[in-house]
């Protein structure tokens, strides 16, 4: 069911800060249309950290509601508080979607132990497939391969998104935790790499902005025409790297608010592109193709 390209989808706002819900559903139909396998709504691309729990949940709900079983939809569910991750995780269900995302604990810096513990309780808590979202780069705590082969025999942790940028990963994850755990690349400049070394796809915040040539790219990998899955990669570059001049979700709002979804606004404490940002974002999406 996951696989491919997945978009982490941005959450857009008015200028007051407000959601734009008629956007939001407007970009997901855009999405499907553009050929993106599957959608996940607020994870840190969808500004999840500065929601309300009750906006947290809206979205989601608007996710499935849009997206009407034509992609797979892994929601959001992290917290670095364990009862709050299973109540999201348990509305996810209860909204309808098709799996939950969970980032490891913030902040508090648990044990591999502990982290472990956070996951088994999720997983027991819903039916739905959970998927481990590691990036120690925000988080601070890396999960090992062995507490992930840990993870991988519960029965509902379906995989991971792997936002270490660690090409030796996924090898060492497959060979511990087995050819059914999906492993879907969270950094979009080593996608393909991360496919080479045995991942599924990618949960992508570049296919925001550029789903259709993210999708090809990953169709063109599957059917085996390895040339043509690199010089998409190769174009796509100068986007990837306009994407992450500053802080995600900031560029990748400001590119999507070129292409008439939402503002540029994001929640403090983050803030808009700067405008030499600016300028490198819609020069990367001219040389690409995005904008005319």
């Amino acid at each position: 069911m996951f696989h491919g390209s997945l978009t982490a989808l941005v959450t857009p706002m008015f200028e007051n800060g407000s959601i734009d819900e008629e956007a939001y559903i407007r970009l997901i139909d855009w999405q499907i249309a553009e050929g993106t396998s599957g959608i996940v709504p607020v994870g840190t691309t969808g500004e999840s950290p500065t929601l309300s729990h009750e906006e947290h949940k809206r979205v989601v709900e608007l996710a499935v509601g849009a997206a009407k079983g034509r992609v797979p939809v892994m929601a959001g569910a992290g917290s670095n508080s364990t009862v709050e991750a299973v109540s999201l995780a348990q509305h996810a269900e209860k909204a309808g979607a098709d799996g939950v995302l969970v980032v490891t604990p913030y902040y508090n810096k648990p044990t591999q132990e502990g982290l472990f513990r956070h996951y088994q309780a999720i997983a027991e808590a819903v039916s739905l497939p959970v998927f481990i979202y590691n990036i120690p780069g925000r988080s601070v705590i890396d999960m090992s391969v062995e507490t992930m082969a840990r993870l991988a025999q519960i029965k509902n942790i379906a995989g991971v998104k792997d936002a270490t940028a660690n090409l030796a990963r996924p090898l060492h994850t497959l060979r511990t935790c087995g050819p059914h755990f999906i492993q879907l690349s969270g950094e979009d400049h080593t996608a393909l790499s991360y496919l080479a070394n045995g991942g599924h796809g990618c949960i992508s915040v570049t296919a925001n902005v550029a789903p259709r040539l993210c999708a090809e790219m990953h169709a063109a990998w599957a059917r085996g025409a390895i040339k043509e899955a690199l010089d998409i990669q190769m174009r796509l570059l100068p986007l990837h790297d306009a994407m992450f001049c500053e802080s995600n979700p900031g560029p990748v709002k400001y590119a999507a608010s070129l292409l008439g979804f939402g503002t540029n606004n994001v929640r403090l404490p983050l803030v808009p592109v700067s405008e030499a940002s600016a300028q490198r974002i819609k020069a990367a999406m001219l040389e690409v193709g995005l904008l005319n």
